[in-house]
């Protein structure tokens, strides 16, 4: 007797479960100044600094607070309370940035948290908004509320 046995070949992709639909996402820092949820890129941030001494400057607008030596480099800090017409209040937590090879300090009440954000919900801000320093935002994963992204640009007078 003979029996016709069929072999099947069986696809070495099988088992593996079906690929998801990549998200691109972007790691953001998000800290608090006035209230409000700012973030910066992660890849941008170079290091989180308390308590260095910032010497004041002369003839500089009001919310660049001064510079600080930071291992021999002078990096000047901005105020993004006084950035955005707030008062200032006496904060010594600093955000150091890298923003296209050149460091920048920003002066912040807190820092909130490191997130993943989908960078298809960051949505940009409407063509009216007379808001410069934020080019988007987006409400965060976890509920806690609505993020705005700095605009990094526009830290830094341009006259």
């Amino acid at each position: 007797m003979s029996e016709d046995i069929l072999f099947a070949k069986e696809d070495p992709n099988a088992d593996l479960a079906p690929a998801e639909d990549v998200v691109d996402t972007q790691k953001y820092l998000i800290f608090l100044s006035d209230g409000l949820r700012l973030g910066v890129v992660a890849e941008s941030v170079v290091e989180i600094i308390t308590n260095h001494a910032i010497t004041y400057l002369p003839m500089l607008p009001d919310f660049i607070r001064g510079i600080i030596n930071l291992r021999g480099q002078m990096i000047p800090i901005v105020d993004i309370r006084m950035r955005l017409g707030k008062p200032p209040v006496d904060s010594k937590l600093v955000i150091v940035l890298n923003i296209e090879g050149v460091q920048l300090g920003i002066l912040v009440d807190s820092v909130d948290q490191m997130i993943d954000i989908v960078k298809a919900d960051i949505l940009p801000m409407p063509a009216h908004s007379t808001q410069l320093l934020v080019s988007g935002m987006c409400s965060l994963p976890d509920g806690s509320g609505t993020m705005m992204v700095l605009d990094f640009e526009q830290l830094m007078p341009h006259d």
